[in-house]
């Protein structure tokens, strides 16, 4: 069965509502009304018992359904990675919610060639393989599952169709009780989430990256690279807060992590400690300067908040450490490590 089917399944579920109710005479207008009500209620329940079975008992249906629909990427290098970041991130979210446990996350990668990943009912989680040419370090694609995940334990897919149902009772249901299954058909695998509930799982994800081994630096990093790839500087969709203010939002949470001692200057990639500036770090790899400024800004914000920055800033080699935290490898551009580390010292 594909989603297609699926999607015809869902609105035989809304018409068997209509159904239902058309048997019931109603001889007067207030009862016309009430029986309406009445239709749309039952509609609504048909609708909702078919949503909480693909949630659930139904998850791994769906699974396979997504699959066929939208075809699975078996590269076996691509699919390690994938592996091993959804590992990391299911224990780092079960520090902080155990239910994880109770649905582990099942997912693939497809073929879609575009940068994006998403998450829908049963904990099912699809990403495109153009995630992986758009970004090479795991750390940020982390990230955007971590958001992606985040949607899935708060259940916002769920209730984002319920929502999305509500909003267009008084045109779709009450008044045309057929038009519930195209509503419900269109939001099989693509629903638009509130911009509440998009800053909610963005949070979610920087307190899942923060208990991961990942650097919390790249949420941050992660729209400033979308930022320099994208024609539109915008958001992928309208509901989604824009990059630029994911990436801002971002650098205030890392500065909160911090306890107020990292800052940046986005524009300059000037990383400051303590009000003072830092480093700047020279363009490395396939990294802009202020891609990395925020690696570097993420780990200072870890030294800070665990600690770390009590000991000395020194050289181990081309790395400049804080403690026993690693701070920035130095790239060339970049002033050496030790000179960092003298700078370092003498502000943090």
């Amino acid at each position: 069965m594909t989603l297609k089917s699926l999607r015809k399944k869902l609105a035989a579920a809304a018409l068997a509502g209509v159904v239902v109710f058309s048997a019931v005479p109603m001889p007067t207008a207030s009862a016309d009304v009430l029986g309406t009500l009445l239709g749309a209620g039952i509609q609504y329940a048909a609708l909702n018992q078919q949503l909480n079975y693909y949630d659930n008992e139904g998850r791994d249906e769906l699974f396979q359904q997504m699959q066929q629909e939208y075809g699975v990427n078996n590269d076996p290098y691509l699919n390690a990675r994938l592996d091993s970041i959804m590992e990391s991130l299911s224990g780092a979210i079960a520090q902080v919610d155990p239910t994880i446990e109770e649905k582990p996350y099942q997912y693939f990668i497809n073929q879609d060639k575009s940068f994006n990943a998403f998450c829908t009912l049963g904990h099912n989680i699809s990403v495109n393989t153009g995630m992986f040419d758009t970004v090479t370090n795991d750390d940020e694609i982390a990230v955007v599952l971590g958001h992606e995940m985040g949607h899935g334990q708060k259940k916002h897919v769920q209730k984002g169709m319920r929502d999305a149902l509500i909003a267009q009772a008084g045109i779709a249901v009450l008044t045309n009780g057929s038009a519930l299954g195209s509503v419900i058909a269109g939001l099989v695998s693509n629903v638009h989430m509130p911009r509440a509930k998009e800053r909610e799982a963005d949070k979610l994800a920087f307190e899942y990256i923060t208990h991961s081994d990942y650097n919390p630096g790249a949420c941050a990093a992660i729209w400033q690279r979308v930022m320099e790839r994208s024609t539109s500087g915008g958001s992928f969709l309208s509901d989604h807060p824009d990059h630029k203010d994911r990436r801002d939002t971002y650098a205030k949470s890392l500065t909160a992590y911090s306890d107020g001692h990292v800052k940046i200057d986005a524009d300059a990639a000037m990383v400051k400690v303590n009000d003072k500036d830092f480093v700047a770090p020279a363009p490395a790899d396939d990294m802009s300067s202020q891609e990395r400024a925020y690696f570097v800004m993420g780990n200072l914000a870890t030294a800070y908040h665990n600690g770390h920055n009590a000991g000395e800033a020194w050289a181990d080699g081309n790395v400049l450490m804080l403690g026993d935290q690693p701070i920035m490898e130095a790239a060339s551009g970049d002033p050496s490590a030790s000179e960092m580390a003298e700078r370092l010292n003498a502000i943090k």
